[in-house]
This record gives structure tokens, sequence and C-alpha cells, in this order.
């Protein structure tokens, strides 16, 4: 069903390419048939004014001078101080407190393989 309607539309474009052609010849003929048409006469051509000549610009340029890096004589600021801070320390922990019993993990139930794979079958 499908490759009949693909073949029919196959054939209407085909159809419509070929008509399309003639008419288009057909036209061209006709245009070819008619009788001389009067030339049609030239237009002045417009004068452009002339272009403002562009001045020459300098070749070489001079540039000033790049500031040069401090050399590693020059002695760099120092950092102002900072105050101190005290050290933090922590109790000791008291070992007599016993730790929470975790809660174990519940036991989940397997799911049985149901999906065919293709692996080969045990061999006995």
């Amino acid at each position: 069903m499908a490759a009949s309607n693909n073949c029919s539309i196959l054939l209407l474009m085909i159809a419509l390419l070929a008509i399309s052609s003639i008419t288009t010849s057909h036209a061209a003929r006709s245009l070819l048939q008619f009788p001389n048409l009067p030339t049609i006469p030239s237009l002045p051509q417009p004068t452009m004014p002339k272009l403002p000549t562009i001045p020459n610009l300098p070749t070489t340029v001079t540039l000033p001078p790049l500031p040069t890096l401090p050399t590693a004589n020059t002695p760099l600021p120092s950092f102002p101080t900072l105050p101190s801070v005290p050290k933090m320390t922590l109790p000791p922990m008291p070992a007599s407190i016993p730790l929470p019993n975790m809660p174990s993990l519940p036991n989940i139930p397997t799911i049985p393989n149901i999906i065919p794979t293709n692996s080969p079958p045990p061999s006995n």
C-alpha cells in the first residue's frame, strides 16, 4: 500500500515537471516570434564629482619610552605585623561514655531474574 502511494507521488511529480518544462519552452518560443520591439534610448551617464585626495600620513611615528620595571635592588615595603591568635585546646573526651549502638541494615529481598538473556545454558 505504501509502496504504491510512493510510486504514484513520484509519477505525479515527474508529470508536473514535464508539463512545466513544456509551458516554459512554449513561452520562450512565443517571445521569439514577436516582431522587433523599438529599442530603448540610452540614458546619459551621470558625472561624478572628483573625490578629494587623501593627505599623506607620516610614515615614522615616534613613541614615548616605555616605563622601566623596578630592579631587584629596590627594597619592597614590609608587611605590618599581625597580632598572634591564641591556640585553642579542647578538653579530653571522657572514656566512660558508651557509644550508641548502630541499627543494622534491613535485609532486602532479591528479585528473581525473569528477563531472558543471551547467555548460554548452564553445562551439566
